[in-house]
């Protein structure tokens, strides 16, 4: 911004499945305003299996969110008017991915968006695995073939509700691209968030044609593919009538949720890691070739850089830490659903590295990686008399970490960074288990809830400068004679595995 000239905003917005989120970023890379709206999730089908949800719902909600800020803008910054398109630079969004959305010719929904966790397609996926080859998919498509995925999804629609499938003139894969429809008049999806439709060729970022003629799916139905940073076209006139935003701002394609927390966590080349302990988890990276290898991996056209997303899940993450809060260490006298998470950190701290020799297995509902293998449940080795509360609280943890130094091993590029999110990530004791077991450097970001947002910011700006000035994290550092403990301790989690899966 050159010096005396009025700043410029970015409106970013999440379209998630639980709420729409928007914040409006300045150059800078300061939020100036936000806002968000619930959404509902729709459960349907015969025996309540199927999710769904109402596109128009996220258009209320979009319609609302953006009135809002925008309000908030004009009354707290100073000098902002929302009215004039210079000041705002772009609209972009991120989503949720892998959903069916069908449009009929005037870009109205046909029927409810059926959601990522839908799963009805299933005996169409089969159909279609023995037709195309699941090999073959995974090598074209860089995932498995499954019945969640849209493509098979359409088949579904076709044999099951063949009316609506013949007024649909239109589907889209994210929920931020019917936003852009109703915004800029135009059927357009990102590499990232295509990704996940299972008919898109992950290498080339082009809809693949064997898929479709197999499948029995046209391409005019499928929207037009994007970079993230490229614009799509600009606010209409009743859009902004509804929204508040000028005629003619520009629309950016935006990214899928997940490519979006990957490029937000600084994870843009190999050697840079993304640990995310949520209830489950992930490790996501960036490499020049998809994970076809691994099990559970889902991989993604990145599109904001060179290269492909890898995200692998793990299903045992801040469950296991809720589970032994709950189970070894009280819960709160004012809610018993809450889980005493301080008195858990006391008792990790009472304990010393390496649980005086108790270990882990911390697979509680089953395993998707570094394991594949849902029957299998947890266990503890090595208890003694000597063994407290503490060492089995501090073990589970470890076992989390060791379980993830597992997965780490398994990718091709040594770590050169790594990153870590989630609600496990607020827990200190658990960061520093973390860096020792890894025996590498970790920052955790303390502003994780802002980085989205002004990751998405810097595509519009065209300043990546503005995500890393606005990074703000704690490191932790391996402690040199913890990690030497793990060291030794870590040969022997991984037998616990190959000892115990038969008993189980």
């Amino acid at each position: 911004m050159a010096c005396g000239e009025p700043p410029r905003y970015a409106a970013t917005f999440d379209s998630g499945t639980t709420a729409l989120k928007g914040a409006l970023v300045a150059e800078d890379g300061r939020i100036v305003a936000s806002a968000s709206e619930d959404l509902d999730l729709i459960i349907a089908g015969p025996h309540g299996e199927y999710r769904e949800q109402d596109p128009n719902q996220w258009w209320h909600a979009f319609v609302a969110v953006s009135r809002r800020m925008l309000a908030d803008a004009a009354e707290n910054e100073p000098g902002f008017h929302s009215g004039g398109k210079d000041r705002i630079a772009g609209l972009i969004f991120s989503g949720q991915m892998q959903d069916v959305i069908a449009l009929d010719r005037d870009l109205n929904p046909v029927r409810n968006a059926i959601l990522y966790s839908d799963g009805r397609a299933e005996k169409e996926a089969i159909e279609l695995a023995e037709r195309y080859g699941s090999q073959r998919f995974l090598d074209v498509v860089g995932n498995r073939l499954e019945g969640c995925l849209p493509l098979p999804k359409l088949m579904w629609m076709r044999a099951h509700e063949p009316e609506l499938f013949a007024r649909t003139a239109h589907v889209l894969i994210s929920s931020k691209d019917y936003l852009i429809a109703r915004l800029a008049g135009r059927c357009v999806g990102d590499v990232a968030a295509c990704s996940t439709a299972g008919a898109m060729d992950i290498r080339s970022g082009e809809w693949d044609a064997g898929l479709l003629k197999t499948s029995e799916i046209e391409r005019r139905i499928l929207p037009e593919l994007h970079r993230p940073q490229d614009v799509v076209g600009e606010v209409m006139p009743e859009a902004a009538a509804l929204t508040g935003f000028a005629v003619g701002t520009p629309v950016f394609a935006g990214i899928g949720d997940a490519g979006a927390t990957t490029f937000a966590s600084g994870v843009d080349r190999p050697g840079r890691y993304n640990i995310n302990l949520g209830t489950s988890g992930w490790i996501a990276t960036v490499s020049p070739e998809p994970f076809v290898d691994k099990p559970g991996a889902a991989n993604l056209a990145f599109g904001v850089a060179p290269g492909f997303v890898n995200a692998v899940p793990f299903l045992n993450a801040g469950d296991v830490h809720k589970w032994v809060t709950r189970a070894l260490a009280g819960v709160t006298s004012a809610n018993p659903e809450t889980s005493d998470y301080a008195a858990a950190h006391d008792l990790i701290e009472q304990s010393r590295p390496g649980a005086n020799g108790v270990l882990c297995l911390p697979y509680l509902v089953g395993e998707r990686f570094p394991v594949m293998n849902p029957s299998i449940r947890g266990a503890y080795v090595g208890i003694s008399p000597d063994t407290t509360r503490a060492d089995l609280v501090r073990a589970a943890l470890e076992g989390v970490a060791f379980s993830i130094r597992q997965g780490m091993e398994s990718f091709d590029a040594a770590p050169e960074e790594i990153s870590l999110i989630g609600g496990g990530a607020r827990e200190p004791a658990w960061c520093q288990i973390m860096a020792d077991v890894l025996a590498h450097d970790i920052k955790v970001f303390t502003n994780a809830d802002i980085l989205p947002a002004v990751a998405l910011a810097s595509l519009v700006f065209q300043n990546p400068r503005i995500l890393t000035d606005a990074i703000q994290s704690t490191p932790y550092t391996p402690d040199p004679a913890a990690a030497a403990v793990y060291g030794k301790l870590y040969p022997k989690f991984l037998k616990l595995y190959p000892a115990l899966s038969s008993l189980m």
